[in-house]
């Protein structure tokens, strides 16, 4: 065999190899991080729960999940431990939310209309006027009169040709 045709198993035992490797790096990492929870860190299980650690033991953790409610779970279903300012932040909302840059993110859409502290804003009026409603209500009246008119007349068969007669 020429190197030619072991050129793409080479590859691709290379290739499973780096993808096994930075596996095991972030398995290691996330075992690394459940081994140095203590009590009083807030955690967000796998679940999307956020609980402060009140004990640690060998494969469990017993959380507070809300004041004098305790629950016991395994270490593998805790998803992340936080730094308390964090946790403070998401559970207590005691600091605005920052962007990356470290400027506050507002929480409605008053930034994107300029200058929110000016106290005249103009205003659009999106409805319409009497005129133009009162001139619609003609037009779908007259209309409504033209249609009923013509109804009454091939009911009575007035208004017809010769070559429209009907075929009863």
């Amino acid at each position: 065999m020429d190197l030619l045709t072991l050129l793409p198993f080479i590859v691709l035992i290379g290739a499973m190899f780096l993808m096994t490797r930075s596996a095991k790096k972030k398995q290691a990492a996330a075992a690394q991080m459940r081994n140095d929870m203590q009590p009083g860190t807030g955690v967000r299980t796998i679940g999307g729960m956020y609980a402060t650690v009140k004990e640690v033991h060998d494969d469990t953790v017993l959380l507070e999940v809300a004041p004098g409610v305790h629950a016991v779970y395994a270490k593998n279903s805790i998803g992340a431990v936080l730094d308390d300012a964090e946790y403070n932040r998401i559970v207590h909302g005691d600091d605005q939310e920052l962007d990356a840059d470290g400027t506050v993110v507002p929480d409605d859409a008053s930034s994107l209309t300029g200058d929110a502290d000016s106290a005249e804003v103009a205003k659009i009026d999106l409805g319409k006027d009497d005129a133009a409603d009162d001139a619609e209500t003609e037009d779908a009246a007259a209309k409504d009169a033209a249609a009923k008119d013509a109804a009454t007349k091939d009911a009575k068969g007035e208004g017809k040709t010769d070559g429209d007669a009907d075929s009863k």
